[in-house]
């Protein structure tokens, strides 16, 4: 199953496949370029369809839990100082998500959507410190009856042109539902309150909707 921010870009990318593949019959007379564009051509449609996929995952709903809101790697896991809405310091956990990554991205909690906002940026790599104020980046706050209020941000990295974001202020959300897609590369950070128990270490991959990142 394909994600729905996808659908365009796939059908516009099978029709320039089916035209290249076409037109290299007709204009290409040495057999084996002409082998090797369609090939190209293929591997470029299978990277495209790899990237937009939308795995279907049953997610073990628990307020207790935070869990992971993408797949990727984790990259950093330190206190910070959260200036832009809490205004206090605060457990940072970042996920980096390659282009081979599932790029959807879900609710890391369940609640109701206090604060949405977007930021226009920079797009320095995903995995570079400064990315989480510099880049185009949304903001969210989810708050509910155990954790009180946790923060996402979606940051969009070197080659990520559009991030999607589906949370409103009022919304509420549920656990492991669909909140979003960042478009090739990019990073995913969590703010926690301090002292929060993780459950995850530095440089371990994750899968988002399944694996806890934290536990009260």
């Amino acid at each position: 199953m394909f994600h729905k921010e996808g659908h365009k870009i796939i059908i516009i990318t099978f029709l320039l496949v089916v035209a290249i593949a076409l037109g290299a019959e007709y204009f290409i007379s040495i057999s084996w370029l002409q082998v090797a564009v369609q090939i190209l051509a293929l591997i470029l449609l299978i990277l495209i369809l790899q990237f937009f996929r939308n795995p279907k995952r049953q997610t073990p709903h628990n307020d207790e839990h935070i869990i992971a809101p993408v797949d990727g790697k984790v990259v950093v896991i330190e206190e910070v100082y959260e200036k832009e809405y809490f205004k206090d310091k605060r457990l940072q956990v970042s996920i980096f998500m390659s282009p081979i990554n599932v790029h959807v991205t879900r609710y890391a909690l369940g609640g109701e959507v206090v604060y949405s906002k977007y930021h226009p940026g920079k797009y320095l790599v995903a995995w570079h410190p400064k990315s989480s104020e510099d880049n185009e980046r949304t903001t969210v706050v989810v708050k509910n009856r155990i954790w009180g209020e946790v923060l996402y941000k979606q940051i969009a990295g070197a080659m990520a042109k559009r991030i999607v974001n589906y949370a409103k202020p009022g919304k509420q959300v549920v656990q492991g539902e669909d909140a979003g897609f960042i478009k090739f590369g990019s990073r995913v950070d969590l703010l926690l309150p301090p002292g929060t128990k993780m459950k995850v270490n530095l440089h371990q991959h994750v899968k988002g909707g399944i694996d806890v990142i934290a536990e009260k």
